[in-house]
């Protein structure tokens, strides 16, 4: 199992890290890709996170706004919304007990 399995992690949890990305105030896509690559996520490509953005904001868990700008093309910013927040909290608490669940089983694995 030499396959490097980071991606599939991390399909599995992306629309949870952008909701926790926005909740320091609203953000447009190429920050928010810079945020989760700072936050040691790698590099998440417009074309994985676009479709998600849509995906959030369709389900009501996002609003977002096109503003133009003075310079160069117009962005679309998005900012949670109650429901996104709420969604927030309850996924991450199922998260983080699942993470407590791979963490235990891992150590156990490679004390054996």
């Amino acid at each position: 199992m030499a396959t490097d399995r980071r991606a599939s992690w991390l399909k599995g949890v992306l629309d949870l890290l952008v909701l926790a990305s926005l909740t320091g105030g609203e953000s447009y896509g190429y920050e928010i890709s810079k945020t989760l690559a700072e936050a040691g996520l790698g590099q998440i490509k417009g074309g994985t996170l676009y479709p998600v953005l849509n995906r959030l904001e369709e389900a009501g868990l996002l609003a977002a706004e096109f503003r133009v700008t003075e310079r160069g093309p117009g962005r679309r910013y998005y900012r949670l919304t109650e429901q996104g927040r709420e969604t927030l909290t309850e996924q991450s608490g199922l998260w983080l007990a699942f993470d407590e669940s791979v963490r235990a089983m891992l150590t156990k694995g490679a004390a054996g």
